[in-house]
């Protein structure tokens, strides 16, 4: 399997962010063991910038309710299934609509040219990570990323 960036983001969500996403304070000594793992340089340095990213992207935090139309560009990045599941993630409560913006530029910010469902749980799972106090929303979230309980419930 090639590693790529977004595999990257995984292993460090996994074995870094779990305690504390914004600490990565000494990125030289991770940089060094992201790559004893395997991981190529330029992989590395994009998960970075985007974790980068992710931190000083503005918030909407006064969002409180709002009805999403998605854009051409965003469609085409996010298709249809992923569309369906921010709505889901809204609708239960785990996403707030300030969240979802994050999510939403978190997901365009990738160099990739879709995103893939799980691709964009793990995107959601950082971003609550990252922004939420919402420990709920969070466990939640991640039982969903981890396949404990199922996405949508009938």
């Amino acid at each position: 399997m090639k590693e790529n960036m977004f595999d990257v983001l995984i292993y460090i969500f996994e074995n870094y962010l779990e305690d504390q996403i914004e600490t990565l304070t000494n990125t030289n000594v991770i940089t060094d063991e992201l790559i004893a793992a395997g991981f190529e340089k330029p992989d590395v340095n994009q998960a970075f910038d985007w974790l980068d990213f992710l931190n000083v992207q503005e918030s909407i935090e006064n969002l409180t309710s709002s009805f999403r139309i998605f854009a051409e560009s965003e469609q085409h990045k996010l298709d249809k299934d992923c569309q369906s599941l921010l709505l889901f993630l809204e609708n239960t409560g785990i996403l707030s609509p300030a969240h979802r913006e994050t999510v939403i530029s978190g997901a365009l910010a990738l160099k990739v040219d879709k995103v893939s469902l799980e691709e964009l749980k793990w995107i959601v799972l950082m971003v609550l990570l990252s922004r939420s106090d919402d420990e709920v929303a969070f466990m939640r979230m991640e039982n969903i990323v981890y396949d404990l309980t199922p996405a949508y419930l009938h």
